[in-house]
């Protein structure tokens, strides 16, 4: 039977949008359910994992809208996840497609980053996607990207890619959120620590105060 896509089924009229968006911001929906879902399914076949993208700053957070789940797993991470997974609840998003997925119940898109591959335009930098099981932590029970490592994909992306200005925009509302301030610097890299203290300073002047993060 015919996956329905998440994404199709979220703008089929006004009333679909804002019944999802109100699940999504009281703490359910269809996507967090599908992260839910996907948690214990990579757990229970032991592949170490990490939620990244949206979900991850709701996590740590600051909560917007996404309408996919973002994870990332070692190369052999996902060959396991296509062996055991593939066809069990979960299917190709599109004919061919190796790292993006569709749950098979909430037809919500799951992508999948590799571990070692690199954020933004993709080309090598200091910066990349790291070892799930030793940057995530656990938050309610999902594995999730640490903060520091969080920050500093967004900043490597947004820094290198001119369609990913957005991630730019999503490391200001975690420094908001947060309440990060130039001392958190010292904990990234430091390729992408002038960037950070730049949005620091953008996000004080129009709100002053912040704590030490």
């Amino acid at each position: 039977m015919p996956i329905t896509e998440y994404e199709v089924r979220l703008r089929e009229s006004l009333d679909s949008t804002l019944r999802e968006a109100s699940e999504f911001f009281m703490g359910g929906g269809d996507v967090r359910r599908t992260m839910r879902r996907l948690a214990d399914r990579l757990s229970a076949e032991s592949i170490a994992y990490a939620v990244l993208g949206g979900m991850a700053l709701g996590e740590h957070g600051y909560v917007r809208m996404t309408e996919d789940v973002d994870i990332v797993l070692t190369p052999q991470g996902l060959e396991r996840f296509v062996a055991v997974c593939v066809g069990q609840g979960y299917v190709p998003a599109f004919p061919g497609a190796r790292r993006v997925f569709r749950d098979s119940e909430t037809g919500v898109r799951i992508e999948v980053l590799v571990s070692g591959e690199y954020p933004g335009d993709g080309r090598p930098k200091p910066i990349a996607f790291p070892d799930p099981e030793v940057s995530s932590i656990d938050v309610g029970g999902i594995r999730v990207i640490a903060l520091p490592h969080l920050v500093e994909l967004k900043l490597a992306s947004g820094m290198t890619a001119p369609d990913r200005l957005r991630d730019l925009a999503d490391v200001q509302e975690l420094i908001r959120a947060e309440r990060l301030d130039t001392s958190f610097a010292a904990r990234l890299d430091p390729t992408v620590r002038e960037k950070f203290l730049e949005l620091v300073a953008s996000v004080r002047t129009a709100e002053p105060g912040l704590r030490r993060g």
